[in-house]
């Protein structure tokens, strides 16, 4: 009786993991938005920037439903999906410092839209690469990192 309780709980719970929401990101410079999960519906949008990240919320057979840092939803192939860690600047004026503390050295301030590529994250802070520069910024000021 305990083990059929113990492979309800794991069933139930694993279902329940597997539903949250995480980050991906485009594959490639050319990315159709479908308005279903199939390649049947229409396109709604075309991306055209490679390791943009996107919200997964949902899956259906191949496809993914997204939602991406404008509030767009919509369909995207697996094939089209990426785990490179991005982020997209959510700040005006973000500054990249050089470690993860607001008393270090500033290194550059990025402008709202700039893509990171998010090295790693740690408590409030992510490490962070865009263009020439390898630093620190806020985990807050990043949509692409939950």
């Amino acid at each position: 009786m305990s083990k059929i309780i113990l492979l309800l709980l794991f069933f139930f719970t694993s279902n329940l993991f597997a539903s949250e929401a995480y980050f991906l990101t485009l594959r490639n410079d050319e990315v159709n938005l479908r308005q279903g999960p199939s390649f049947d519906y229409p396109i709604k949008i075309i991306y055209k920037k490679k390791y943009l990240p996107v919200l997964i919320e949902d899956k259906s057979n191949n496809f993914k439903k997204i939602r991406d840092h404008e509030n767009n939803t919509g369909w995207i192939h697996v094939s089209q999906l990426s785990k490179t860690k991005a982020g997209i600047n959510n700040v005006d004026e973000l500054i990249v410092f050089k470690k993860p503390t607001l008393y270090s050295k500033p290194l550059v301030v990025l402008s709202k839209g700039r893509l990171c590529f998010i090295k790693k994250c740690k408590n409030k802070w992510c490490k962070i690469e865009t263009g020439e520069f390898i630093g620190w910024i806020m985990k807050k000021n990043l949509w692409g990192r939950l």
